[in-house]
């Protein structure tokens, strides 16, 4: 556990060591660095599309928007739920990452059904790695929906590593796998010399097709 003041300078050179970090709950102030032995990372050829989801994407049943509405996801993230009686995100964190998007570091995918916001991620650029820190749901399928959109958008911009922390169940079926602490950094480091572009254009009614493309590398 450390203490110091965080800012983006901290973040980034943190994150690009390989280590990243978390509190124990919403409404503690403390921060512990996170290097785990075995971490979490989304291949961008292996995510798991289920037909149901190809449905739900070809049928655009979310409006999807990116970096539109930062400081609502990642409230939305840190927010108790009935599903999620307590939350790593603090609001020490909550305020760097802030601070990162109004950089330019930061960035969000949002889910929009009817005008609301109901669904959605964000995560942190550097490089051609992606961090990717939480996701929110308040309808079915919308935080996969956003993991679709990100995914298609890291392989358009040319990014190499899509990192999720850890793994869940959820995360797994979606195609999310576990390596040694050693790969981790052998591909982050491979991934930070490489320039990912995250505002590419994406057209909603491409997503699937570059899903379904290889990265190419």
């Amino acid at each position: 556990m450390f203490n110091l003041t965080l800012t983006p300078e901290v973040i980034v050179r943190a994150y690009a060591s390989g280590v990243f970090p978390m509190a124990r709950a919403h409404d503690d102030p403390r921060l512990y660095w996170i290097d785990p032995q075995h971490r979490g990372i989304l291949p961008l050829d292996g995510l798991k599309v289920s037909r149901s989801l190809r449905k739900i994407l070809r049928q655009e049943v979310f409006s999807v928007t990116v970096d539109k509405a930062f400081s609502h996801v990642i409230r939305a993230c840190a927010t108790r739920t009935p599903k999620r009686a307590e939350t790593w995100i603090n609001d020490r964190i909550t305020r760097v990452f802030t601070d990162l998007h109004r950089l330019g570091m930061a960035h969000s995918v949002e889910c929009w059904s009817a005008g609301s916001l109901v669904g959605g991620l964000y995560g942190l650029s550097l490089g051609g790695a992606f961090f990717g820190e939480s996701m929110f749901s308040r309808m079915a399928d919308a935080s996969k929906v956003a993991l679709c959109h990100l995914v298609a958008r890291l392989k358009r911009g040319g990014f190499h590593l899509l990192d999720t922390q850890f793994t869940t169940p959820h995360l797994c079926s979606l195609g999310a796998i576990e390596i040694p602490r050693d790969a981790y950094h052998e591909r982050l480091e491979s991934a930070l010399a490489e320039r990912g572009e995250f505002h590419v254009p994406v057209p909603e009614d491409g997503v699937l097709d570059i899903l379904d493309r290889p990265c190419g590398y």
